[in-house]
């Protein structure tokens, strides 16, 4: 057994290569071999999102707080509250953030293959992010 102690990992930035606005990492979990899946906790103020990415196995995301935005590339963008799941099959293109008003955290938890979680793309715009209203 192994128990991380609350505050014993160090939150991060997120860097600005990855995301538009101000994001917090907290790191949750790494993988465990032969175990693959790690998790962090990931809080957005309102306005800030993730560049648009993919995941090799795909990617949960579990809403812990706040007002969130989703979207799929080709989909509608989609509002997100505390307790909702969202499930990323591998290799979708999305993006995911706060609402322009509202903050969220959510949890996200993901495999690797090979090493690899994620596979980073162009940012999001301005225009993308304010294209659909979810109302």
């Amino acid at each position: 057994m192994k128990i991380t102690r609350n505050g014993t990992q160090s939150s991060a930035v997120g860097p600005s290569e990855w995301f538009t606005g101000t994001t917090r990492i907290d790191p949750l979990f790494q993988p465990e071999e032969p175990a693959r899946t790690a998790a962090a906790s990931v809080t957005f103020e309102p306005g800030a999102r993730t560049a648009w990415h993919t995941h090799p196995l795909g990617q949960t995301l579990i809403v812990t707080s706040g007002l969130g935005w989703v979207q799929c590339e080709g989909g509608e963008i989609e509002e997100i509250r505390p307790g909702d799941v969202i499930w990323f099959p591998p290799g979708v293109k999305h993006w995911h953030g706060a609402s322009p008003a509202t903050a969220m955290t959510h949890l996200a938890i993901q495999e690797a293959l090979d090493g690899k979680v994620v596979e980073w793309m162009e940012k999001v715009s301005d225009e993308q992010y304010q294209k659909v209203d979810p109302d």
